[in-house]
């Protein structure tokens, strides 16, 4: 993908980001996302295990997503963070990089840079 930086491949695979219904749907995502993914993933110094990227219409309708989510535009990502400790670092370092719309789940983080909504929001599932 042009654009992406060298620290991207360092971390993440594009197979990652692929929707499971489409293999190579990771092209639809956002350089720019992916970019500061990658810098928060260097700074928080942990592992960000990617449940969700890129979703098609179809599986986003299958997960429960909402319409128009960010994950079928390419701005979003769900990163596994069970424990208390990996989502402080994870969140601190998404917030470091310029991420400003985080929701948090249970098991996950969400994260998306959409430009289309609102900004400086943070939310619980």
């Amino acid at each position: 993908m042009e654009g992406l930086s060298d620290r991207f491949h360092l971390y993440f695979e594009y197979k990652e980001f692929d929707s499971p219904d489409l293999e190579g749907s990771y092209k639809h995502m956002d350089v720019d996302f992916l970019n500061m993914l990658a810098e928060a993933r260097e700074i928080a110094n942990t592992p960000f295990k990617i449940t969700s990227g890129y979703r098609t219409d179809s599986h986003n309708q299958k997960v429960g997503g909402v319409i128009g989510s960010s994950h079928t535009l390419g701005h979003a990502a769900d990163i596994y963070a069970p424990l208390s400790t990996q989502k402080f670092k994870i969140m601190e370092a998404l917030i470091e990089v310029g991420f400003t719309r985080i929701g948090v789940s249970k098991n996950f983080i969400h994260v998306d840079n959409d430009p289309s909504k609102s900004q400086l929001v943070l939310w619980t599932y």
